[in-house]
C-alpha cells in the first residue's frame, strides 16, 4: 500500500482531519458524496488492509476516477458505491450500523435535502461511531458556493441531532470550512 497519497493539503488536509477523528487501522469509513476521492484515498491508507473505505457518489464518472486512483496507489480496500446520498437507504451496499466513521465533506451545500443526507449517514454509522461534516463557511469567494448555498453550522447541528446524533465538537477544517463532529451514542 502506498505510504503517501498526493494531495493539496493547503485547502483541506485530509490526513490531519481523519487523524483528528481517530481513523485508524481496521476501521470502516464511508465518504458520502466522495467526488474524486480525496478523502477516500487518504482514509484507505490509514485503515490499511484490515479496513475498508466506501466512496459513495451519484456520479459514475467520479466513482470511476476513485477506482482508477485506488488501483494506481495500490489501495485494494476501496469500494465504490453508486447511490444518491439524498435517498435514505439508497446506498444499501453499506450495511446499517457498519461504519466507524462517515464523512460528509462539502456535500450539504450541494443539496436542500440535508435531513435525508444526515439520516443516511446516521443509518450507516455504528453505535459509538462518528459522523464528520465539513462544509463551507458562509463567505464570498470566487471558488466557493454562493452564500445562499452555504449551510450554517448551527443548522447542521439541529439536523444531526434530529436524526439521533450527539454533537461533540466544532473545529476549523480550513480557513474556508468548518468541521463538526457527531457521535452515534
Amino acid at each position: 500500500m502506498s505510504s503517501k497519497i498526493p494531495s493539496g493539503t493547503a485547502f483541506l488536509n485530509a490526513e490531519a482531519i481523519l487523524k483528528k477523528v481517530s481513523v485508524s487501522a481496521g476501521h470502516t469509513v464511508v465518504d458520502l458524496g466522495c467526488g474524486g476521492g480525496y478523502f477516500v484515498l487518504e482514509a484507505a491508507r490509514l485503515v490499511g488492509d484490515e479496513g475498508v473505505v466506501f466512496g459513495v457518489d451519484v456520479l459514475k464518472g467520479a466513482l470511476s476516477a476513485v477506482r482508477s486512483k485506488a488501483i494506481l496507489y495500490g489501495l485494494a480496500n476501496v469500494k465504490t458505491v453508486w447511490a444518491d446520498a439524498e435517498v435514505y437507504g439508497g446506498a444499501r451496499r453499506v450495511r446499517d450500523g457498519s461504519a466507524d466513521v462517515v464523512l460528509l465533506v462539502q456535500l450539504l451545500c450541494q443539496s436542500k435535502k440535508h435531513h435525508n443526507i444526515v439520516k443516511e449517514a446516521t443509518r450507516m454509522v455504528k453505535q459509538g461511531g462518528t459522523v464528520v461534516v465539513i462544509d463551507w463557511k458562509s463567505q464570498t469567494l470566487e471558488f466557493a458556493p454562493r452564500k445562499e448555498e452555504c449551510v450554517a453550522a448551527a443548522t447542521v447541528k439541529q439536523v444531526a441531532q434530529s436524526t439521533g446524533l450527539t454533537f461533540q465538537e466544532e473545529f476549523t477544517a480550513s480557513p474556508y470550512h468548518y468541521g463538526l463532529i457527531f457521535k452515534n451514542l
